[in-house]
């Protein structure tokens, strides 16, 4: 599927980030990456085939972000610190340079539709996020820290347990770049804003077949967080057939993207 490509500059990476765009209406989703993955790997691999309906009806849009985990999540002779830095770097691109531009292009749309949206917005977030792996924890991680900006994410095959890559210290960065602490504490997230969403604005899934036993345990892990915190959320345990592969994520992707937006 043909999709529109950006290369910009960063000033919060000090580099220039490519991303692509699906869809020409409809509400814009953040499509992150599995570790280590590049911005054309939803691409490459049939997610916007996945949802293609829904974008050929104008009522959903892609934009497919690159990664930097290389330098964070799996920069395994960095310190944990240092990752730790490259990670809330990457976050911070992502919600403060990413996003705004997101909005901004889909801000172009035909009039009536602008100005409806335009309106809503004024109150209620119209961006959401997905990922997938890795990519999923990036989606989930943007969602609780910035849910005035994000109305919701999907989580496909989500690692959540951040000290598999950034260890275990007691460190500022990495508490609020691990959902699972950073949900036992208060005042990292905005949990009155959370509680008040609706229970489909966070899905989870995970497979329980082949190379699913990391993503499986951190799906329930997670859910467990977000229900001790009193925070909705909605998970899904597909069967033994389903791997830890993009052929069920795009199923997954296809199947929760008309729930929401169909």
């Amino acid at each position: 599927m043909d999709g529109i490509y950006y290369k910009e500059w960063s000033a919060v990476l000090d580099r220039a980030m490519e991303f692509k765009r699906y869809g020409h209406s409809g509400v814009p989703v953040l499509a992150l990456p599995a570790r280590g993955g590049r911005f054309y790997d939803w691409e490459n691999n049939g997610m916007p085939e996945a949802v293609a309906s829904l974008l050929h009806a104008g009522k959903v849009q892609l934009f497919c972000a690159d990664s930097i985990d290389g330098e964070s999540l799996l920069a395994g002779n960095s310190a944990p610190r240092r990752r730790a830095e490259m990670q809330e770097k990457y976050f911070v691109y992502l919600t403060a340079e990413l996003a705004p531009r997101i909005l901004a292009l889909t801000a172009d749309e035909p009039k009536a539709e602008a100005d409806e949206k335009a309106a809503k917005a004024a109150s209620t977030p119209v961006l959401w996020c997905a990922g997938v792996d890795t990519g999923a924890y990036q989606a989930v991680n943007c969602r609780l820290r910035r849910p005035e900006l994000f109305a919701g994410a999907i989580g496909l095959s989500g690692l959540y347990d951040m000290s598999r890559f950034m260890g275990s210290e007691a460190d500022d960065l990495i508490l609020r770049n691990s959902p699972l602490n950073a949900l036992a504490e208060t005042g990292i997230y905005n949990a009155a804003a959370l509680a008040k969403a609706e229970e489909n604005s966070l899905l989870l899934c995970a497979g329980q077949g082949a190379y699913e036993d990391d993503a499986r345990a951190d799906t329930k892990a997670l859910q467990a967080a977000l229900e001790a915190a009193a925070l909705p959320c909605h998970v899904e345990l597909w069967g033994n057939d389903v791997s830890h592969d993009w052929y069920w994520w795009g199923k997954e992707l296809g199947m929760f993207a008309q729930r929401i937006f169909g």
